[in-house]
């Protein structure tokens, strides 16, 4: 299908020097992972563990590979054709399919969630390639490669999900790594080739503002987790405190990553003569680092709420650093990407994350958190102070 029923093409319409908005139906498929990412984020507050944070990292890798997948997607596809629009319909269903089947994933749920997720992706990719047939040659090529990878890596899903224990664990491993390394091979294929990042003809502002809704999305529920914690709660000083606490955070990672990189990220994938590549680097893998930062970071806030007072457990203390470490660590190899540099203000948050680690025995866990989060307000400080808007 390239048509709608009016006769017209269902590729976006793109005018020079101007860039598509993210449309409304783009944002009501994103209210999905909203609670893909709410489920996750449950899921490793229960199992806090080296194995559940494994798991955890497998979801969130599948999750935000569905959704960056039909970003591209909508990219070139309009989604204000009607057919455009049944399709993400039928992809929020099978996502909400998926959401639900997270928390035990690695249970009885592993079948439902794999095939919830191959459905996902094949049947995207194979609508892509069928609607870029005969308007988009290289892209439709490069559909052809990506559904011959997704359909492989199809098989281990499945299969992982019939299989238990470690080797369901290891099958969907494999099934996602197949699908990492696809954008970095260019899906070769022996006798299709390989894609190249010119082939990627994206809009990158439009695929900029995807990426920057989605980190909004993950901002929101970590407001949302703790919101919800802390209205279970006694009105206590440690309480209001760590409440404030996990809000300032919120703010802080907002501010190191909207007050300039956003945008400048955006203008420079736009004016870029190659701009598959920064999209595939950039915005496809990097931010995946962000979002995990921004996850961990929730969950670091919710051991606080629960204990403020008393000894930092190991795992408390791996959130409450792991979180922004590895938001500062997206956000430093985003820039790197985006600006040509690597931000000294990230380097040297980093630094002191890397220190405040060596004292999590020292510190009550409200104390070790609120010493994390003036580590982020100093990064975010630093940037406001030494980059404006203007001179981006």
């Amino acid at each position: 299908m390239t048509q709608d029923r009016g006769g017209r093409t269902l590729l976006r319409e793109r005018v020079a020097h101007q860039h598509n908005k993210v449309s409304f139906v783009e944002l009501f498929f994103d209210l999905v992972f909203v609670f893909a990412i709410t489920q996750i984020s449950h899921t490793l507050l229960e199992h806090f563990s080296p194995l559940g944070l494994a798991q955890a990292v497998l979801l969130l890798g599948a999750v935000w590979w569905v959704w960056v997948y039909t970003s591209w997607v909508t990219n070139w596809l309009d989604p204000e054709t009607t057919p455009v629009r049944l399709m993400l319909f039928a992809l929020m269903f099978a996502g909400l399919i998926l959401s639900t089947s997270l928390p035990e994933a690695f249970e009885g749920r592993g079948l439902i969630f794999a095939c919830a997720y191959v459905a996902t992706q094949l049947g995207r990719s194979i609508f892509a390639m069928l609607s870029l047939r005969a308007h988009s040659p290289a892209n439709f090529r490069n559909f052809q490669r990506i559904t011959l990878w997704l359909a492989l890596s199809g098989l281990f899903w499945i299969t992982g999900g019939l299989a238990e224990g470690e080797a369901r664990f290891g099958l969907w491993a494999l099934a996602l790594a197949i699908e990492y390394a696809g954008p970095a091979l260019g899906f070769r294929i022996p006798g299709l080739g390989r894609s190249t990042t010119s082939d990627w003809n994206v809009e990158g502002a439009h695929l900029a503002e995807r990426c920057a809704l989605f980190i909004i999305i993950a901002l929101g529920e970590s407001i949302l987790v703790t919101g919800a914690t802390a209205a279970k709660l006694a009105a206590t000083p440690a309480n209001m405190l760590a409440f404030a606490n996990a809000f300032l955070s919120s703010i802080a990672m907002w501010w190191i990553y909207f007050h300039i990189g956003a945008e400048r990220g955006s203008e420079r994938i736009a004016h870029s003569d190659d701009p598959g590549a920064i999209a595939r680097i950039a915005y496809t893998y990097i931010h995946l680092l962000l979002v995990a930062g921004i996850i961990l970071v929730a969950v670091g806030d919710e051991f606080v709420l629960a204990y403020p007072g008393g000894h930092t457990e190991a795992k408390v203390a791996i959130a409450v650093i792991g979180g922004p470490g590895f938001y500062l660590l997206g956000n430093l190899l985003f820039k790197k990407v985006t600006a040509g540099w690597y931000p000294l203000s990230h380097m040297v948050g980093l630094g002191l994350l890397a220190l405040l680690a060596l004292f999590p025995g020292v510190l009550p866990p409200l104390a070790f958190s609120l010493t994390a989060t003036a580590i982020l307000v100093l990064v975010a400080a630093w940037e406001a102070l030494s980059l404006r808007p203007k001179e981006a």
